[in-house]
């Protein structure tokens, strides 16, 4: 099935990933009820039998649309994207109001469903994200091609920082494929750095690196919309939006609500919490390894260097540069 011996970072990014990316606590996950007006979705295709993997029982389907070709997340975004609709800035002018619009657009019904297959793996099927994510022209992240908007947390997370970026370009009248004189290909390491493709890969460090923000070392100055990762005990990991901290009687932080691709609870898109180790009989979130980041204000984006940016390739040879069309039914 592979096309390719993977390279040692590419072993290395999966280890880590596979710590860090799909796999999550088993804390509690919660979800809203739907918003009232919000569009209705497309009933998903039936899974594959246990003993065949999804990749090799899957249908190519378009995914669902409304009358205009828009996506249920579109749809919600419409008027924020014409400036129909204005997101009011933060007092730092951060991405994190515009996370937070995105946010509240995606459907909390479970039909935005969570999907994550390690054996085979599917990098040439699937970047984790609920539809194709375009940058300059090109395919950044493949959706799955059975049009059932399935994700995981990585990929979800990083359509909804790609998403939070263009929507605040359309919104200052904007290139809304300009982020910080990013090519094409600086978007795509991006990628591959926040989903944890190689050794100290993170979604902070590709913030920080493509000089988009900051990172938050002070855990008490998070605020909702920025973006997180962490790594918990039994070993799992999950990449996540920061919502709020879960408190004690007494004040003090035990736990983190969140938005994400979940693998439990709401078997997709929503909203969960999970518990920090020290404040939970020695199980859930390593406390130490939460890896917070602030996407800051335009006017203070900073110059990089690739040179000096950690550069991954794991997903390179199957990766499209171009528009693509549905690949035909494996097997036919």
């Amino acid at each position: 099935m592979e096309r390719r011996a993977p390279s040692r970072a590419g072993l290395i990014g999966w280890a880590v990933l596979a710590a860090a990316g799909c796999g999550q606590t088993k804390d509690s996950v919660s979800s809203r009820p739907q918003v009232e007006g919000r569009p209705a979705i497309a009933t998903q295709p039936a899974q594959p039998p246990p003993d065949r993997p999804r990749r090799d029982t899957y249908i190519p389907r378009p995914y669902p649309l409304d009358e205009r070709g828009f996506s249920p997340v579109d749809k919600a975004l419409a008027k924020a994207s014409a400036r129909e609709e204005s997101v009011t800035d933060d007092h730092e002018k951060s991405l994190n109001p515009y996370v937070l619009k995105v946010v509240s657009a995606y459907p909390l019904d479970g039909s935005y469903a969570y999907h994550c297959s390690w054996k085979p793996r599917e990098y040439d099927l699937y970047n984790g994200v609920t539809q194709d994510i375009w940058y300059k022209g090109m395919v950044v992240a493949k959706a799955y091609p059975d049009g059932s908007r399935c994700s995981y947390c990585c990929g979800l997370t990083f359509e909804i920082l790609i998403r939070a970026m263009k929507l605040r370009n359309v919104q200052k009248a904007l290139d809304p494929d300009d982020f910080n004189g990013m090519s094409f290909h600086d978007l795509f390491n991006l990628l591959q750095l926040w989903y944890i493709e190689g050794d100290g890969d993170s979604p902070q460090l590709g913030i920080v690196s493509y000089g988009l923000g900051k990172a938050i070392t002070n855990l008490e100055d998070a605020r909702p919309g920025d973006f997180a990762d962490y790594s918990t005990t039994p070993p799992g990991g999950h990449s996540i939006i920061f919502i709020e901290w879960v408190r004690d009687e007494q004040g003090k932080s035990v736990g983190i609500k969140y938005f994400s691709s979940n693998l439990s609870g709401t078997h997709g898109v929503g909203y969960g919490t999970g518990s920090f180790s020290d404040a939970n009989n020695g199980k859930g979130i390593l406390r130490n390894s939460l890896r917070l980041a602030r996407v800051g204000s335009i006017d203070e984006y900073r110059p990089f260097d690739r040179l000096r940016i950690p550069q991954r390739n794991a997903y390179a040879p199957n990766q499209p540069e171009r528009i693509r069309g549905l690949p035909a039914h494996p097997g036919r």
